[in-house]
């Protein structure tokens, strides 16, 4: 049903459920104050969503007021739905209504992809095996902090501390290099090499590309390719053991304003994803003001590596102590 609010899909618990639209950005932000700390997402992405193919946006009112908001992207081929996006207005919570608006959102995607048979998503805390979803993967994250002035100084230090760990023979893997990789075919070929999975141990089998899982099917590389990451690989042969890829810097809400960037390594060589991270940072030198704040997924075998070698310095600090993220699936009747 089509009226002036958008299309309803109808009618639950005395909520009705729309597919969400450009205007609703207002109400959804709403919803979502203090979400994440003010690392949010979703006040840069929210108008993107509502023209991305494949992607479905719901969400719920109650006498006319939104109160919920779920998203899901179908990827893998049509087979698989991602959840991106779950809000729930705070006097609203702890009422159940973030499983009413899944179920929903997961009958209305059965409906228009009906080849989709599992849900996936990635998220910082285990439901538990209530709510029937098995942990394929988890990943350590290391958060940093700091101004965009003092993000110069930081990476000089990072460098000058690797150059001492490769003088010192305290690194091995200098032989190694990493290179960013510009050329789409060359990427392609590394992204869709069967053996790419079990080289670089790659969690639950998929890329994840900030908090977004996918399996390295050509059918995602588009997907890939609307993030505009910068992608890094160890080229030392043709089979490379270490990839990485950095988000461009977005703004979030935090601390009045801010800039997050995600870095996603693939890999457990703790030399390469130190190498990776200067790489990373140098790229984006020119794009960041303000607060910054990054955030690094890795192997949890690199965590207390990382943390360590970004440590010392007064600008840039770790943000949060150790956290993970959690790799989820089940399947959908």
């Amino acid at each position: 049903m089509e009226c002036e609010m958008g299309v309803c899909l109808g009618e639950s618990d005395g909520l009705t459920f729309w597919l969400a639209r450009t205007q609703d950005y207002d109400e959804v932000m709403a919803i979502s104050k203090g979400v994440y700390g003010g690392i949010d997402y979703l006040p840069h992405r929210y108008h993107s969503w509502m023209t991305e193919p494949n992607r479905v946006t719901i969400i719920a009112r109650r006498d006319g007021k939104l109160v919920a908001l779920e998203s899901g992207l179908v990827v893998d081929g049509g087979t698989t739905e991602v959840v991106t996006g779950l809000r729930v207005c705070p006097s609203e919570r702890g009422r159940g209504l973030a499983g009413v608006i899944q179920r929903v959102t997961d009958r209305y995607i059965k409906q228009v992809y009906p080849s989709v048979n599992i849900k996936r998503l990635t998220r910082s805390d285990d439901p538990g095996p209530e709510k029937l979803f098995t942990v394929l993967a988890r990943r350590a994250v290391l958060s940093l902090q700091g101004k965009a002035e003092t993000f110069d100084s930081f990476v000089l230090g990072l460098k000058a501390k690797l150059a001492n760990m490769e003088k010192s023979g305290e690194v091995t893997a200098t032989s190694h290099e990493l290179v960013v990789l510009k050329d789409s075919h060359h990427l392609k070929a590394l992204l869709l090499d069967p053996d790419l999975s079990s080289r670089l141990q790659l969690p639950g089998g998929a890329i994840i590309q900030d908090w977004l899982p996918l399996k390295p099917m050509e059918s995602n590389l588009e997907v890939l390719r609307r993030s505009n990451l910068s992608w890094l690989a160890d080229i030392s042969n043709d089979k490379p053991t270490f990839m990485s890829c950095c988000t461009p810097p977005y703004p979030v809400p935090f601390n009045g304003g801010s800039l997050r960037l995600n870095i996603d390594m693939y890999g457990e060589v703790l030399f390469l994803a130190i190498k990776a991270m200067i790489i990373h940072l140098e790229q984006v030198r020119e794009q960041i003001y303000g607060g910054v704040v990054v955030h690094i997924y890795i192997p949890h075998s690199l965590w207390e590596g990382m943390k360590k070698f970004c440590e010392g310095d007064e600008g840039v600090k770790q943000y949060m102590d150790f956290w993970e993220q959690l790799f989820l699936e089940r399947e959908l009747s």
